[in-house]
């Protein structure tokens, strides 16, 4: 089984035509991971709770992978989230940033 990574510390573009369904899922993540939770119209269910950012760092970043599991099994059912963790925690915790790194594979059946 393939592991795939959708890294919110890197730029990415639009793919209106992906070539497989891994480019498939990792687009649909990362607009997953980018979209307020009720921001969507006529998708007012699409997105992440930012709501927990006012927490402490270490809270936040605890309800925030929670949080990300959550919304790519639910939004997602293609993925199945096998890990997320943050890049440089420590310059994160200073900024106020928190940007995911989301390692999934393809659900079984999903080609």
């Amino acid at each position: 089984m393939s592991t795939y990574t959708v890294d919110m510390t890197q730029p990415s573009t639009i793919d209106f035509a992906p070539a497989t369904t891994a480019v498939e899922v990792a687009q649909n993540i990362r607009t997953i991971l980018t979209t307020p939770l009720g921001s969507a119209p006529l998708a007012r269910d699409i997105g992440l709770d930012y709501s927990i950012v006012d927490d402490p760092y270490p809270i936040a970043r605890a309800r925030l992978i929670g949080e990300i599991m959550t919304a790519v099994a639910m939004q997602e059912p293609r993925a199945v989230v096998t890990e997320v963790s943050f890049n440089g925690d420590l310059v994160d915790a200073t900024t106020g940033r928190l940007l995911a790194v989301v390692r999934y594979s393809l659900a079984e059946g999903v080609q």
